[in-house]
């Protein structure tokens, strides 16, 4: 695996980092309070090739690989301040483009992508039901074939982009004595008749990401729209996780490292006991633990990045980087709030809504503990052991 970017990753990540910086968040507070996404940020993100950097081109595309996606979002964290756009991002390039760039039809494609990629239309995905989270396919929501037509009912909540999109990608049982084997995935628009959305939780962070439930009643989903086959649901929801897993969270990456710089730099200026606090050990070794931290969390993502390069979806990398950046980002933006002490605890400082967005990040694309159950159930551990006639355990 390449470890230095090259001259073009390079430029590509600074530049949408000066994006970040110059043009989004501009209103950040207010649309905290409101807890609204900006549009106008959302389209200046297509417009600088955000949402088109992993599509083809032939599909208004960058057509990059995981990697360069990595590095390019880890350069507009750097530089963005808003959190929830960033997230909502994500969840619209990793979770709606994704999937339908590597299972939908040529007609889906050629239909979708193209408004996803420039701005015109958001997307959306909808698993997560009051009673399925940790457990995502284990459906309430049933598809029922008529014809030509699926006709959909159910609910799901917690989605991402809700309250905007354009487009959902739903998912339903053909059958609930089927379990995860009857899940199949949808493409439905927001116009279609029996969808309804309505407006969700208000969450502790990443409130410019804006949350929504969708009910389904009797809602009539031409065949045409199924994504991938029947019974396909759950594979095409694996391989989404595995990118949003592995490529999600990677503009926290460069977040943490913005919140590590403005942390020297305070450090390197306020003074206390006749001594600037950077030299007290117990601030420097707080940052430094703080950037061996990011270190750890960017190289597991680089290498989740690259194994998705190489057509890997199964290796424990899109977990352990989802789940030591998370985490570490809950660590480095509390150590930070403690840093700035009294001044940390206001919004004076980025660091407590920082550390409020991270918390979130712990829990979607699955929970911290989800994360580790995968990477288990990858490496082995939970195989169900059998005993043969002698009496010894086997795998």
């Amino acid at each position: 695996m390449r470890l230095a970017p090259t001259d073009e990753q390079t430029a590509l990540a600074e530049r949408l980092r000066e994006l970040g910086a110059t043009a989004l968040g501009g209103d950040l507070e207010e649309r905290e309070r409101s807890r609204t996404l900006q549009p106008g940020d959302w389209q200046r993100c297509a417009d600088a090739g955000v949402f088109a950097l992993p599509v083809p081109k032939e599909y208004g595309g960058l057509g990059l690989d995981p990697l360069t996606c990595a590095l390019a979002l880890e350069g507009l964290g750097r530089g963005c301040r808003d959190n929830g756009l960033l997230i909502a991002a994500g969840a619209h390039l990793w979770a709606v483009e994704l999937p339908l760039l590597l299972f939908g039809t040529e007609e889906q494609k050629r239909r979708h992508l193209p408004a996803l990629v420039d701005g015109s239309s958001i997307g959306a995905h909808a698993i997560t039901e009051a009673g399925s989270g940790s457990d995502a396919l284990s459906l309430s929501a049933v598809a029922r074939r008529e014809g030509d037509h699926y006709v959909l009912n159910g609910g799901k909540r917690f989605i991402t982009n809700a309250p905007v999109a354009g487009l959902f990608i739903v998912y339903a049982t053909v059958n609930p004595e089927l379990g995860f084997t009857g899940v199949t995935a949808f493409l439905v628009d927001r116009d279609t008749p029996g969808l309804t959305v309505e407006s969700g939780f208000e969450k502790t962070g990443l409130r410019t990401a804006p949350w929504g439930e969708i009910v389904l009643r009797e809602c009539r989903v031409p065949v045409a729209n199924r994504l991938g086959a029947e019974k396909q649901g759950s594979r095409i929801l694996a391989t989404a996780m595995a990118w949003e897993r592995s490529l999600i969270l990677a503009p926290l990456l460069g977040t943490m490292q913005r919140q590590i710089d403005e942390c020297t730099r305070y450090a390197r200026s306020r003074e206390q006991f006749g001594s600037i606090i950077g030299r007290f050990p117990s601030v420097s070794h707080s940052v430094v633990g703080m950037q061996i931290r990011l270190e750890a969390a960017r190289l597991l993502t680089y290498r989740a990045a690259w194994d998705l390069g190489r057509g890997d979806t199964g290796s424990v990398f899109p977990e352990a980087a989802q789940l030591e950046t998370s985490e570490s980002a809950v660590q480095t933006f509390l150590d930070a709030v403690q840093l700035y002490g009294g001044l940390g605890y206001t919004t004076a400082t980025d660091a407590e809504r920082n550390l409020r967005d991270a918390l979130g990040t712990r829990i979607s694309s699955g929970t911290s503990d989800m994360q580790r159950k995968v990477m288990a159930d990858k490496l082995g551990l939970t195989v169900r052991a059998r005993h043969t006639a002698d009496g010894r355990h086997t795998p």
